[in-house]
């Protein structure tokens, strides 16, 4: 296994990337979001059924994960701050096409190119934030994925503002122009990353497949919302575009406000407890969504469920760098934080299977109604119950 380091920043610079990967976060969250609460105007553009769109979307997933190899090579060699910077310039490239696009095979290339610069952003952004917080000696990382969810809301908000502008031109103002103000200083940062030998010891691998089930499970109802909740309530309400254009805002502002407790919540219950009574109140909130008479309802659902499930994913991130650590036959901090980096670069890759159940399932067992594609993560993320005891009752740190 190649493994690496990061050699120490002084505090200025430790403060100065730590604002520049939080504003990656916020941008990924910003631009996402963007894409999402746009996806209705693309389906009915070309044409697309739900199944269909569904294809698209595995083809988008599939790509990502390709990304995001990309980056886990790349980082021991070059860093994993390139990394981003080969992401957001392909994001930057891919979103104008893809709103101008006028054929499907248009659409298509331009996916598949967002997708690629999706995975290296997302790749880099946790490599670099889980090394970071090591540097900082406590977690910071509930705080990354806080900015990820506060530039989700901040898309929500400028697509609603823009909501009457077509594909392109808000393909340009929404996303471009955020991705070169807010990701530049991203370019001036990132630190030294030199190889270094392996220490020998096994990875424990079976606990970390574990704890990446939970993470699977909550990218499954993330993706699920964010991906297909716009278009249910266009679908399935006949919600106007002003709707549609918020229908995550409830789901993200109340994950951003579970994420800003997290740390505390988790020091006082403990993980497993927080992550068991989260996941039923997640099941409470898409039963809401699933069997919702009126719009009004499902937003209300998806707060509920943004409330319970927004920790999973840095509790999941956190719980795998724990185990990474407690692996390390060394007691050299360069050691340790090389085998964490290594974990996260691979455990990144859960994400990307709950994106393809959450895209990709729920669209498809949803062609002829959503409601019975959103019904699918309302009984799957029950699986996390059994999963919670993997994560202990230890604090986040």
């Amino acid at each position: 296994m190649i493994r690496t380091t990061h050699l120490a920043a002084p505090a200025p610079e430790a403060r100065r990337s730590r604002a520049a990967i939080a504003g990656a976060f916020l941008v990924q969250g910003m631009v996402f979001i963007a894409l999402t609460t746009k996806l209705p105007a693309i389906q009915d553009k070309f044409g697309l059924s739900p199944l269909a769109f569904s294809g698209l979307m595995l083809m988008l997933v599939l790509c990502a994960g390709v990304g995001s190899l990309s980056a886990e090579w790349l980082a021991p060699r070059r860093g994993s701050a390139l990394g981003l910077r080969v992401g957001f310039v392909l994001i930057v490239i891919a979103l104008p096409v893809l709103g101008l696009s006028g054929s499907l095979w248009g659409l298509g290339l331009a996916m598949a190119v967002y997708g690629l610069g999706l995975g290296m952003v997302d790749a880099g952004t946790n490599m670099q934030g889980v090394a970071l917080e090591h540097d900082y000696g406590r977690p910071i990382m509930p705080t990354f994925h806080g900015a990820w969810t506060l530039g989700g809301i901040l898309g929500t908000l400028v697509s609603l503002a823009t909501k009457d502008l077509s594909l392109g031109a808000s393909a340009t103002i929404l996303v471009v122009l955020p991705l070169l103000i807010l990701g530049a200083p991203l370019l001036k940062v990132g630190g030294v990353i030199v190889p270094i030998g392996d220490d020998g010891a096994p990875v424990p691998w079976r606990r970390i497949l574990l704890v990446g089930a939970a993470i699977v499970l909550f990218y499954m109802v993330d993706t699920a919302t964010t991906t297909w909740g716009p278009t249910y309530l266009d679908k399935t309400f006949g919600a106007s575009n002003a709707i549609v254009a918020v229908a995550t805002l409830p789901y993200l502002l109340a994950s951003l406000a579970a994420r800003g407790l997290g740390d505390g919540l988790t020091a006082r219950f403990g993980a497993a407890p927080l992550l068991r009574g989260g996941t039923l109140i997640a099941v409470v909130g898409l039963a809401t969504v699933v069997f919702a008479p009126a719009w009004p309802l499902v937003m209300v659902g998806f707060l509920i469920l943004g409330t319970g499930i927004a920790v999973i994913a840095p509790l999941s991130y956190s719980a795998a760098a724990l185990i990474a650590r407690e692996s390390v036959d060394s007691d050299d901090p360069i050691a340790v934080r090389a085998k964490v980096d290594a974990v996260i670069a691979r455990f990144n890759q859960f994400n990307y299977l709950g994106a393809i159940l959450g895209s990709v399932m729920t669209g498809a067992v949803g062609n002829d109604s959503l409601r019975y594609g959103f019904a699918v993560p309302m009984i799957l993320v029950l699986g996390i119950l059994p999963l919670a005891k993997h994560f202990g009752n230890r604090r986040t740190r």
